[in-house]
């Protein structure tokens, strides 16, 4: 289907304005200097002005001032080469600290280097003072992009900094797309439509609402350079190579972005690909068993020192929750169920009980079918106790006694209901049933990118089984820091 002309779309309730891609880098450059600058400025005033370390000499504040100057300036050509400058919509904070704790590090080593040769003899530094910087350079400089990064976010929800995005397809795949980019308002994407072979004037999405089909593909490359987009987003359910590559042919000639988002059945883990050699022949590997071996003991022994850890720690706390749920609410303190586990093994899962107990001592009621029934935002079940528990999952602290035994780890799939279990597998096959071949986990990386409770299985399923296949230990220490901030936020606790 050719269209005609080029729909005009509704004017956006607050127009978009235009930002060179250079002011923002060059922003983003500022504000990385002043974070370093203030990082070894408090640790010269700790050294030389505060009472913490003795004074056996006045300072040479010339030569901290160039020391000073140097390290800003090996900071900056290795946060360049690090790419901490090709900034991206959406992209991982936490992989973010991993970048900015070893650009830093680089940085600090190289001023040393650079340091001693500008200054020669004159070279006398304090030891304190460089590791004092170092570490506070780290975290001044995560804060000054956490808070760069929310300050941008809220421009480009009020239209600056916008990126015009046109999907391709129409099938589910492409509206899950249409429906994320659309949810997250503070990337700055504002969705122009689908283009697509189809019928349909315009794509529901599932969280309600729609998009226009503002034509056929063949469409794709004038609706492009008419509507001023900036990507194209590929999102073709069970699309063939021949698909894809006639998709992108048509943009090649086009100032535009093309990415394209992997179909869920097509390829179940979403993983990204990595090329390797062998004797020369380039090997493409799109599945890989990461959890085995001594990867396997090494999770084990994180989750034993990890549970031991918070459950000593948090011990005061779940003493006093045990008291506030016996006070609040009649019934018993945890709440104890039997869940799905490794090799499709059933446990006894432990938390705090957050819900009123009925006439059966059950506080999970049952839906027609008699399945348990999920819990949902505001859920009436709660005790008001209940809600401020889920408000920051402070219910799941009990969970480390199932990681101490055994039964679960800090990270992995959520455990699901036996009921569940059998009723997914049913509908998906051995895609669902691969998720327990590890042991289930606290948190993952389904909840952490909000899908949990009742969400989509097959996105949970192939969140699940990327975590699988990917696995490491910094992946685990990447999820564990996004839990924490989202219990802090209250983020997907109901």
């Amino acid at each position: 289907r050719e269209s005609p002309s080029i729909p005009s779309l509704p004017p956006a309730p607050h127009p978009p304005v235009r930002v060179a891609p250079v002011l923002l880098v060059l922003s983003q450059m500022l504000v990385d200097m002043l974070a370093v600058a203030a990082a070894f400025g408090f640790a010269y005033w700790l050294r030389f002005e505060s009472d913490i370390f003795p004074r056996y000499a006045e300072p040479d504040v010339p030569t901290y001032a160039i020391m000073l100057a140097v390290t800003m300036g090996t900071t900056l050509v290795t946060f360049y080469f690090s790419r901490l400058y090709n900034l991206k919509r959406g992209a991982s904070r936490v992989d973010e600290f991993y970048k900015i704790a070893a650009a830093v590090s680089i940085g600090t080593v190289l001023s040393l280097a650079l340091n001693s040769l500008i200054l020669g003899e004159g070279f006398v530094y304090s030891r304190q003072i460089l590791l004092t910087g170092w570490v506070l350079s780290i975290v001044f400089v995560t804060v000054g992009r956490l808070l760069y990064g929310v300050v941008v976010g809220q421009l480009r929800r009020r239209g600056v900094d916008r990126a015009r995005v046109l999907v391709v397809g129409s099938g589910p795949t492409a509206a899950v797309v249409v429906d994320r980019l659309r949810r997250h308002d503070t990337l700055g994407y504002e969705v122009v439509g689908v283009v697509d072979d189809t019928d349909l004037e315009r794509l529901t999405l599932p969280a309600g609402g729609s998009v226009p089909v503002l034509g056929a593909r063949a469409s794709l490359a004038r609706l492009v350079r008419g509507m001023q987009v900036d990507e194209v987003v590929v999102a073709l359910s069970g699309a063939s190579d021949r698909e894809l590559r006639g998709v992108i042919d048509l943009l090649q000639d086009e100032t535009v972005s093309i990415k394209i988002y992997p179909d869920a059945f097509k390829l179940m883990t979403q993983n990204e690909v990595s090329v390797a050699e062998l004797s020369g022949l380039p090997l493409i590997t799109v599945k890989d068993v990461a959890l085995r071996g001594w990867n396997r003991r090494l999770k084990r022994a994180f989750d034993v020192v990890f549970s031991l850890a918070v459950l000593t720690l948090t011990a005061p706390l779940m003493l006093l929750i045990a008291v506030g749920i016996k006070l609040t609410s009649p019934g018993p303190v945890f709440f104890i169920q039997t869940r799905v586990g490794l090799d499709g093994k059933p446990f006894r899962l432990v938390k705090f009980r957050t819900m009123r107990v009925d006439l059966n001592g059950d506080d999970v009621p049952r839906l027609k079918e008699g399945m348990p029934g999920w819990t949902v935002p505001n859920d009436p079940r709660r005790t008001p106790f209940g809600a401020l528990l889920r408000r920051f999952s402070l219910d799941e602290l009990p969970q480390f006694y199932n990681v101490l035994i055994g039964e679960m780890s800090v990270v992995g799939p959520r455990p699901e209901q036996p009921e569940y279990v059998q009723e997914f597998a049913r509908r998906w096959g051995t895609a669902y049933l691969r998720r327990h071949r590890e042991k289930a986990g606290i948190t993952g990386w389904a909840q952490v990118n909000g899908l949990r409770g009742d969400s989509s299985i097959e996105e949970r399923t192939a969140a699940d089984l990327y975590y699988v296949e990917n696995w490491s230990l910094l992946f685990d220490l990447k999820i564990i820091v996004r839990t924490i901030w989202a219990m802090i936020a209250g983020k997907n606790a109901y």
